[in-house]
């Protein structure tokens, strides 16, 4: 199960805060701020307002199941190339239209539901039902409107019916018992959602701010005051915090995975491991986990404004019940350097930088290169022999940390080029002289390592300070800021304003850095990258480079790099990581474009997907056991504080069998041989 910490369930999440202003005058203001802040500036013309309404109504009706195709041509013809027009005319009309519409589709979609709830539904009736992995024409009529969507609900209802047991003829033997219960239950949850979607009577006026900043590049957002405390807060150590993580099951249902000690959850004493939650709620509003999307549970939950929340949990055997928690300020451990010592051949440190997170509203500007600077201080104490540093799953965070950590291993000299928007560049150079760690170093990155922590990783590969290892990053090579649209600070803008290069004049912009030595990982080849958002950058160079020493020859690099790939070639668990990848693949990127419509068929269908979550889930191999264990101030520290103890024995026990910091180990052994 995938882990996640609860207060941030969708870190940036947007919470839109009402606005008193028209839906033109902040785009406007919007607009203004764009064309003169952003890196590259766009035109308001046509482009803008294909993208804004063809992403307008793939996310609306993102299944083809809401508008009818007259309804869409109408809106096509007046919209489609006239939004830019509107908005600089300062008529935004076509929201409300928009609205208005939509607001009918989903009244008439509640009706036809209802209408299915009363009626039977046959599940004998031979026929098919298409797949698609993209966007597709909006295609349905008002003949063809109820038979849609009593084939979305026998479909629905047959996966439901597939998921519920692993014997296919003890379905069969009660089919139809298991049709009329599971019937109730999919309807009920389609008519939750609708009701849900009906109050939202702002969504579309703030999906068109939101689709208007992403036009100019995927990094520049709109952000309301709360979703900007969010965002702000997610890049923190310490946050406002329920104090529990939570995982998805299998069947998307929220389960309780672990409980801080030190949290409110913890010591409000009703809440246990394995419990579900069905529904969160605030004092405005209740959320059915069944019925909403994580998006919005997301938003509910980490707004700081929310700091009373009641949860309705489900527990095996008992009746549900309901535990109000008020949030407390904690330390975010999910989102905290730590570090280890693995003694195997040598003794090696090991360093998880989670993000490069900052006190952004503190005159504490203490945050993640203070912090793996103190880690690196305790780790030399027991006089380590080299450093691993993991930035898989690292999305960045603030530029100024990664500026400061990189500090701490280039002895001095140039370290970046930054160009803004009038194309002047800007060398950033080693804000520290000396190093603070000498000894040779290794880079874990993979397909989620980005922005911060890719400019770290460039700049410790281009001086040949460290090797990089894993598959390649993301490919953001952008710096944001964030900006009030006005005055009123209501509304806000997260505009890319700078964008970095390497100091060989090369970016890793939309093609990521590339690894010294690439080793397969898991789900790598389905984690979305910036060159798969239509509006991102194109990679290019800049025509100069600046005179810099490596720390050591390229030479050595690439013995490192060739015995590294021999032993990632020959490793049973890394072949078994490229099987695994193929069977993900053959699902995701490659499914069936036409499912029978027939219980058999679906089930099968169902056991390929649970066979493969089960593997994905009980994938480990334990043909290495690392000696990993506390430094010893860190093992001093426990003494002190006990209740940290569980969360560093379950960090050592992962640690124990982690095939990408074992092959870290076996290239710095290499390195002193080869050295």
């Amino acid at each position: 199960m995938k882990k996640i910490l609860l207060v941030a369930l969708l870190v940036g999440g947007h919470l839109m805060a009402q606005n008193n202003a028209s839906p033109c005058k902040i785009l406007s203001k919007i607009n203004a701020l764009l064309q003169q802040e952003h890196v590259q500036p766009k035109p308001v013309d046509d482009s803008l307002s294909v993208f804004i309404f063809d992403n307008l109504i793939n996310d609306l009706d993102a299944g083809r199941n809401l508008f009818y195709k007259s309804e869409y041509d109408t809106l096509s013809k007046n919209y489609r190339l006239q939004i830019d027009d509107l908005v600089q005319k300062d008529d935004c009309q076509f929201i409300t239209t928009f609205e208005d519409i939509y607001q009918k589709a989903l009244l008439r979609n509640k009706s036809v539901l209802e209408k299915l709830n009363k009626d039977s539904l046959n599940f004998n009736t031979p026929d098919t039902i298409r797949m698609y992995k993209k966007a597709f024409p909006v295609y349905m009529t008002e003949k063809e409107f109820e038979k849609i969507w009593r084939k979305k609900i026998r479909f629905d209802v047959l996966n439901e019916i597939a998921a519920s047991s692993k014997n296919l003829d003890s379905i069969q033997s009660n089919f139809k018992s298991l049709t009329n219960y599971y019937k109730e239950i999919v309807i009920q949850n389609e008519l939750c959602k609708i009701s849900a979607q009906l109050k939202k009577t702002s969504s579309i006026s703030e999906k068109v701010f939101g689709f208007f900043c992403t036009y100019f590049d995927p990094h520049t957002n709109y952000f309301s005051v709360n979703s900007k405390s969010n965002f702000v807060s997610s890049l923190s150590k310490e946050k406002l915090s329920l104090g529990f993580l939570v995982s998805l099951n299998e069947k998307n249902q929220i389960i309780i995975e672990d409980i801080d000690p030190n949290g409110p959850a913890f010591k409000n004493g009703k809440l246990k491991k394995g419990d579900q939650i069905i529904s969160i709620a605030n004092e405005q509003e209740t959320l059915k986990v069944t019925c909403s999307s994580l998006e919005e549970i997301g938003d509910l939950i980490v707004s700081d404004a929310n700091k009373i929340i009641t949860l309705t949990i489900k527990r095996k055997g008992e009746k549900n019940f309901s535990v109000t928690l008020e949030k407390e300020v904690l330390k975010d451990e999910q989102n905290t350097v730590f570090s280890y010592i693995v003694e195997e051949k040598n003794k090696i440190g090991y360093i998880k930088i989670p993000s490069f997170y900052s006190n952004f509203e503190s005159n504490d500007k203490t945050g993640c290169a203070e912090d793996v600077g103190t880690e690196i201080v305790k780790l030399q104490n027991d006089d380590i022999d080299g450093l691993v540093i993991d930035l898989m799953d690292n999305g960045g965070g603030s530029m100024e940390e990664a500026i400061k950590l990189a500090g701490l291993f280039v002895h001095h000299g140039p370290i970046s080029i930054v160009v803004d928007k009038s194309q002047k560049q800007q060398i950033i150079q080693d804000p520290y002289r000396g190093y603070l760690y000498k000894g040779p170093v290794i880079i874990l990155v993979n397909g989620n390592t980005a922005s911060a922590s890719e400019f770290f990783a460039t700049i410790l590969q281009d001086y040949n300070r460290a090797m990089v290892i894993g598959s390649s990053t993301l490919g953001k090579a952008t710096m944001q800021t964030i900006l009030p649209i006005d005055n009123n600070e209501e509304n806000f803008v997260k505009v890319t304003i700078n964008k970095f290069y390497r100091i060989t004049g090369k970016s890793h912009q939309s093609i990521g850095v590339l690894p010294d030595v690439q080793v397969p990982i898991l789900y790598e080849s389905i984690i979305q990258k910036e060159k798969d958002y239509p509006t991102a950058f194109k990679n290019d160079v800049l025509p100069t480079s600046i005179p810099f020493t490596p720390y050591v020859k390229n030479k050595l690099i690439h013995h490192l790099a060739k015995n590294s790939e021999k032993r990632v070639t020959a490793s049973s668990y890394f072949n078994n990581v490229v099987s695994m990848n193929k069977r993900i693949d053959e699902l995701i990127k490659n499914p069936k474009t036409i499912i029978p419509m027939q219980i058999e068929t679906v089930f099968e269908e169902q056991k390929l997907v649970t066979t493969l979550w089960e593997s994905l889930n009980s994938f480990k191999d334990e043909s290495i056991s690392l000696n990993v264990k506390n430094c010893s101030f860190n093992e001093s520290l426990l003494k002190v504080y006990p209740s940290e103890r569980a969360l560093k024995e379950t960090q050592i026990l992962a640690l124990k069998n982690n095939h990408y910091l074992n092959e870290a180990i076996q290239i710095i052994n290499d390195y002193f041989v080869l050295k």
